[in-house]
């Protein structure tokens, strides 16, 4: 899309995010679990521990999940629900991974299960995505994805263009995927 107005790219990507959704659904394409992290708390003197509560599910299409009513989030973090294991004193970040799965496990998530959370949805307002710092932007009456944070916005791709190779790639996966 190109040479229209700002308000002509968020038009493009609201037709865009429905047609993703048609096609997701129709392909009875993979779905994840999304969840929120709710914290380690005190309930009448009873410590809880963490855990991920389900909160619906999404396709993941790059750096954006996607849900069945077309909220669009940026990818934020996902744990496998497996067997955490015991602390073992190892890394810090390995023993944040273990108490992440231990979370998942509680959340009640099958094993092998793919869990996303701390995804925050992308507002899909002109004024939000023009000042935007995530993966969705919109700049000269272009919608445009940073598929990467280190790439910059010189290495941006155009939002059609990207979700809907995402979208074929997750509704026809190659064979062996």
């Amino acid at each position: 899309m190109e040479g229209g107005t700002d308000e002509d790219a968020i038009a493009h990507i609201h037709a865009v995010v429905r047609d993703a959704v048609d096609a997701l659904a129709a392909a009875g394409a993979r779905q994840e679990a999304l969840a929120e992290l709710v914290p380690a708390r005190r309930v009448l003197l009873i410590r809880r521990e963490p855990v991920l509560r389900r909160t619906g599910s999404v396709w993941r299409l790059g750096v954006f999940l996607l849900d069945q009513d077309g909220v669009l989030r940026a990818t934020g973090s996902l744990v496998r629900a497996t067997p955490p294991g015991r602390p073992q004193g190892l890394a810090r970040s390995v023993e944040e991974r273990r108490a992440l799965r231990a979370a998942a496990q509680r959340g009640g998530f099958r094993d092998g299960e793919t869990v996303n959370f701390a995804a925050p949805p992308i507002g899909l307002e002109a004024e939000t995505l023009r000042s935007s710092a995530g993966p969705l932007f919109v700049r000269d009456g272009r919608a445009l994805v940073r598929w990467s944070a280190a790439a910059g916005d010189d290495a941006a791709r155009e939002f059609g263009a990207y979700l809907g190779e995402r979208v074929d790639l997750l509704a026809q996966p190659p064979e062996g995927a």
